[in-house]
């Protein structure tokens, strides 16, 4: 009687698995979902890794069905997930055969829906998918929810890991977007340049980690010595940590493979403006607006150390005796009303190219009116009056 009793409940649990997988094939998911259940809580069928198996295949069809793509529809796939991994740990971890071979299936893009294999692969296209469709209707924050999770299934998916990183980013989850990139740098013969531009930007920005943002550069130099951006970005880095020299040698070594990069120039001119050399910046900063007069910066820092020189010349006049300042003071000030002039037409064409910028606006005031081009000054300030209000002055 024994006997006939345990074949009895073990043939009942049969049934249950049947079951499961009748309601799996026909599509009728709750039945099979109540089933699988039962075997998976069962003595008799629980420590069979086909039991879970099964069930996984039984939430990752319920996850395709699921067309809301909420937060609900995540946690239906990482449900599954839980479950493809239990059983793929219960059958010893071995992607080659039995169990863990069909877990690790092949999902190939095409195939019908009931020749799916419905196995680890098929959710994280499922969740790829899913992530697609939330990105085309500008769900970013469920889009990123779906790709994370198919990211979760496959390491080295490049394609899954870079639309993750690159939604975390923007979505301001940083440690999120780390990881997904560190993913990316993993990846044997990928092109690692987004990835390594996206992770120096998170350390040197928002994490205001220069130290370790210039350890990556280097690093990602050693693989890409020629990138043009990586070598700006190490420049960039080494300002910030106050290596001037170092960056200075930088700056010349990327000049001589880049002349007219008009960024270098500004970087060039200003290094050498701080270490007092004049002359060699406003070298540096002409030539960056020689390269493109729609340089906003350049013009910028070209008409500032112009102004610059004139008035350390009108400063040095009037520490001059009496006697020497009335004969110099003439010539002097004729120079320093050019030198004016000359940076006025840098600050006027970086009004051209920002025309509501009042930084530039405030300068050629201020020129106008110490060369006395009152016509010029009143149109000047009634621009100020109009951007900042009467008392912009004050300001």
């Amino acid at each position: 009687m024994v006997l006939i009793g345990a074949t009895t409940l073990a043939f009942g649990q049969k049934k249950v698995l049947r079951e499961a997988e009748k309601g799996f094939k026909s599509g009728d998911l709750q039945t099979a979902l109540t089933a699988i259940d039962a075997a998976s809580t069962n003595p008799e069928t629980s420590g069979d890794p086909a039991t879970h198996l099964l069930k996984a295949k039984i939430e990752t069809k319920i996850f395709y069905a699921d067309s809301s793509n909420t937060m609900e529809t995540v946690q239906l796939g990482s449900a599954a997930l839980g479950t493809f991994k239990k059983a793929f740990d219960m059958a010893g971890g071995d992607k080659a055969a039995g169990v863990g071979k069909e877990i690790y299936e092949d999902d190939l893009p095409g195939v019908p829906d009931n020749l799916r294999p419905y196995s680890i692969y098929t959710l994280k296209n499922i969740a790829f998918d899913k992530g697609i469709e939330r990105y085309s209707d500008d769900d970013f924050e469920m889009a990123y929810e779906f790709f994370n999770m198919a990211g979760e299934i496959d390491l080295s998916d490049t394609t899954i890991h870079y639309n993750a990183g690159f939604l975390a980013n923007d979505l301001g989850k940083f440690e999120d977007a780390k990881r997904h990139f560190g993913y990316l740098l993993d990846v044997p013969e990928y092109n690692k340049l987004n990835a390594y531009y996206f992770m120096v930007q998170i350390l040197s920005t928002e994490e205001k980690n220069p130290e370790a943002a210039y350890e990556l550069v280097t690093k990602a130099k050693e693989e890409y010595p020629m990138d043009k951006v990586l070598a700006e970005y190490e420049i960039q880095l080494l300002l910030q940590l106050n290596k001037m020299d170092e960056a200075m040698s930088q700056i010349n070594e990327a000049l001589a493979n880049d002349p007219n990069n008009t960024g270098l120039l500004l970087r060039s001119g200003y290094l050498k403006e701080q270490a007092g050399d004049l002359d060699g910046a406003l070298v540096d900063y002409k030539k960056s607006v020689e390269v493109d007069p729609n340089f906003f910066q350049g013009n910028f820092y070209t008409g500032a150390l112009l102004l610059e020189q004139a008035t350390k010349m009108l400063n040095a006049l009037n520490e001059l005796s009496d006697a020497e300042w009335e004969k110099q003071s003439e010539v002097v000030g004729k120079k320093a009303d050019e030198i004016y002039k000359d940076a006025g037409t840098y600050f006027e064409q970086a009004l051209k190219i920002q025309p509501e910028n009042t930084d530039p606006m405030t300068i050629l005031f201020q020129i106008y009116s110490k060369l006395k081009m009152t016509e010029q000054a009143e149109a000047m300030n009634k621009k100020l009056v109009e951007k900042l209000g009467p008392n912009w002055m004050d300001n």
